[in-house]
């Protein structure tokens, strides 16, 4: 899905019509609000818990799983809208979803293993890092600062990997 709303909203706080970056800026607070809420959300459900994350690597709860299955289920329900009624982002551009290209799949397996291995790991998925530091785990500025570092060396060294 390519929605670029948030680069507009950067481009046009960088222009120089106040207005437009007025505008701008109350979009990208939009997001701040919506992004806090979903934070409140996730710390409520216990999404963050790595109580809960531990229990569901260990098969002994079914909360995680719950939780991730009805994520699967609305985004399935999504994708399926938006490609039946052709809906638009609120700039009226359409909502583009490319075809995957699977190959050999060894990219989707390696990469959910790294992953998994991770949250494992830590206890965290990258989701809920933040509402994990704004609820006072202060040790998972470790695990975003590693993830920044993962993402950086991934966009680095893309050009370089089989895709």
């Amino acid at each position: 899905m390519h929605v670029s709303s948030t680069s507009h909203a950067i481009d046009a706080i960088r222009a120089s019509d106040p207005a437009d970056a007025l505008d701008s800026f109350s979009a990208l607070l939009t997001y701040v609000v919506i992004g806090t809420l979903f934070g409140i959300l996730f710390t409520k459900a216990e999404v963050i818990s790595w109580f809960r994350i531990q229990e569901m690597f260990r098969f002994q709860s079914f909360h995680m799983y719950g939780i991730i299955g009805s994520a699967v289920v609305v985004a399935a329900v999504s994708i399926f809208i938006i490609k039946h009624f052709g809906v638009r982002t609120l700039s009226g551009d359409p909502i583009v979803i490319p075809a995957k290209q699977m190959g050999t799949g060894t990219r989707y397996w390696l990469g959910g293993t790294i992953f998994g291995l991770g949250w494992a790991l830590t206890g965290a998925c990258p989701g809920p890092l933040f509402a994990l530091i704004g609820s006072g785990t202060s040790v998972i500025v470790v695990t975003l600062v590693s993830a920044v570092a993962g993402t950086w060396a991934y966009g680095y060294l893309r050009p370089r990997l089989p895709h």
